[in-house]
């Protein structure tokens, strides 16, 4: 079979699957079926086989122990430790709430790496809050949905890990690199609740003085080096991914179980439970994605996309643009790591035959994905913030769709120009490079 033929016997039964409602993990396992059925060549087997092969990666630890230690981090009572420092930092800017929103967005993502825990974790508390000072239901509902996708930009990321590790890219590198546009992104944000609090006359809290802003800092300050202890660990050589997110795992019991005291062992035994299921998911939908991109492999389907786009002389900045598309659109059905997989590994010839760096390209990839958990029909951020608001999604969209033009912005910043993402990488840790 050619190219062409498998890359629609693939692609046509993953999205008859999809549309019949059959969960993505399984579709792309049996979406694999027909090609070893109809090539003499092939086995079923195969699908164990490549199956079996992508679990036996030791960097994939870090995904179920940096789900761990987000939800562990849940459970302690940070996020409302959080919330009360953002308070004292922005809660006296127009729209208070929603600033308070964005910016715990960002200190969580900086502890989690996950943006589903983001969602859920923030969203049960400032949901209700903003609704019952006043604040429209849906705007509430949307800025919570888009605010939590920092966690997969801001390190650490369990993407990036998964990225990483998947395309052989350094991932103190990646780390580095989605800072500035996680930083940017917050900003964004922050500025449309400013104008959003113009427009519907939100309320704001009164400023908070210098001390009621140090005994927030002092409250938080054992969750806000929480990043500096994982990524700089990194960065410094002291341990890999996967150490990290043990560590993770280990500072965050310490501080639940024995400084602030709000995880016993009734908690920590339904924290670990809840993050074995998260995990399981994951780790087999990386299984099932990882044998449908080996056969993308196996039969030069990423060769054939490389020759077909090059007689069109597409540069750096058209090729950016086509990954970002792609990226945006196979993010909108399913979720992000298989898309990382499946899509990731058919781009990246592509992005080195035009010469684009491959930090640039896993962070275009990261955001663009990051675009899939709060649109529908796929929008996992969107639904569990939707499900805590009380409110249907085609409620939130518009709100949703204003909050994403900025966003979309600074995707188009980040094609343009590489610096924004390879800026820090390159001045910190060149040796990366």
């Amino acid at each position: 079979m050619s190219a062409g033929e498998v890359s629609l016997l693939l692609f046509g039964a993953f999205a008859t699957l999809i549309i019949l409602r059959v969960p993505v993990s399984f579709a792309l396992g049996l979406a694999c079926i027909p090609v070893f059925i109809i090539d003499p060549r092939m086995t079923p087997f195969v699908l164990l086989q490549e199956m079996w092969k992508s679990y036996n990666a030791f960097i994939l630890l870090a995904v179920p122990f940096f789900l761990l230690a987000a939800n562990l981090m849940n459970a302690s009572g940070i996020t409302k430790r959080l919330v009360n420092l953002a308070r004292a930092s922005v809660g006296h800017l127009p729209g208070g709430l929603g600033h308070i929103n964005v910016m715990v967005s960002m200190l969580f993502a900086g502890i989690s790496g996950s943006s589903t825990a983001d969602a859920a974790g923030i969203g049960s508390l400032m949901i209700p809050a903003m609704k019952k000072q006043g604040y429209d239901t849906s705007f509430s509902v949307a800025i919570t949905a888009c605010s939590s996708v920092m966690g997969v930009i801001i390190p650490p990321s369990i993407l990036m890990i998964v990225w990483g590790g998947l395309m052989s890219v350094s991932i103190g590198g990646l780390f580095l690199a989605g800072v500035i546009p996680g930083i940017l992104m917050a900003l964004i944000m922050m500025g449309t609740v400013l104008i959003y609090a113009k427009i519907r006359n939100y309320p704001i809290y009164k400023r908070a003085s210098l001390k009621e802003f140090l005994q927030a800092l002092g409250q938080a300050i054992f969750a806000l080096v929480t990043p500096a202890i994982i990524v700089g660990g990194i960065i410094l050589g002291f341990f890999t991914p996967t150490e990290a997110s043990v560590v993770a795992v280990v500072y965050s019991a310490i501080l639940g179980g024995l400084i602030y005291r709000n995880v016993g062992f009734k908690e920590f035994r339904k924290t670990l439970y809840e993050s074995a299921s998260l995990a399981s998911i994951s780790l087999f939908c990386i299984g099932t994605a990882s044998a449908f991109g080996w056969l993308l492999a196996y039969y030069r389907v990423p060769q054939e996309l490389v020759d077909t786009l090059s007689a069109y002389g597409t540069g750096p900045i058209a090729t950016g643009f086509i990954i970002a598309l792609s990226f945006l659109a196979i993010g909108m059905f399913i979720d992000a790591i298989p898309a990382i997989i499946i899509l990731g590994t058919i781009l990246l010839p592509l992005a080195a035959k035009v010469g684009m760096h491959p930090i640039q390209f896993a962070i275009i990839g990261v955001i663009s994905l990051a675009f899939g958990l709060v649109t529908p029909p796929y929008g996992l951020c969107l639904l569990i913030s939707c499900a805590l608001g009380k409110i249907k999604m085609v409620n939130a969209i518009k709100d949703v769709t204003i909050i994403l033009i900025p966003m979309l912005i600074l995707l188009i910043v980040v094609i343009l120009f590489p610096e924004v993402v390879l800026f820090l990488p390159r001045w910190l840790t060149p040796q990366f490079l």
